[in-house]
């Protein structure tokens, strides 16, 4: 049997009130996700050097937590300046000069990338953190420190590791 048009009517009315009211998940979603990444960048911990395996840092009692900073690394073949080799170690000590070519390019390219502080005398001081094996050779170190120098990087820190109470002794 057919239905009446106002039965018809009433089905609909009926079916539009029992109906319930969905929540949009797809903006509180977003706004999760983008927590999330902040998160995620924001937490970089930078109390720590970055880590190979093949240096061992010497023991100091360093008071100072180290700052993030451009990082020469020397391990026992090559000079790593941020991640990027630029010279072998035997070439260097090889060498008569007291500073390293290839070392002074990258350092003045990483230079070029962002200002440094200038001094009360006009003289830009960036900072450097030299990060070596305690096994390299002070004639190695004094070669590096001395690029560094000539390289606008007047700041130079060497990475240490901690000492702990205990083992001061």
């Amino acid at each position: 049997m057919k239905k009446s048009t106002r039965a018809i009517r009433m089905d609909r009315r009926h079916k539009r009130n029992q109906a319930t009211a969905g929540i949009n998940l797809v903006s509180l979603m977003d706004i999760f996700t983008i927590l999330v990444f902040f998160l995620l960048v924001n937490s970089s911990n930078t109390q720590q050097p970055p880590s190979n395996k093949s240096i061992e840092l010497p023991k100091s009692v360093a008071e100072q937590l180290p700052k993030e900073t451009l990082v020469v690394m020397v391990t026992e073949f090559d000079i790593i300046v941020n991640g990027r080799p630029v010279e072998k170690v035997d070439r260097v000590l090889s060498s008569a000069n007291d500073t390293i070519p290839n070392l002074q390019a990258e350092l003045l390219f990483q230079a070029r990338k962002s200002a440094a502080p200038v001094n009360e005398f006009g003289i830009a001081e960036r900072e450097v953190t030299i990060m070596g094996d305690k096994e390299i050779p002070y004639k190695l170190l004094r070669r590096i420190m001395m690029t560094c120098s000539k390289s606008e990087y007047s700041r130079i820190s060497l990475a240490v590791m901690r000492k702990t109470e205990d083992q001061s002794s």
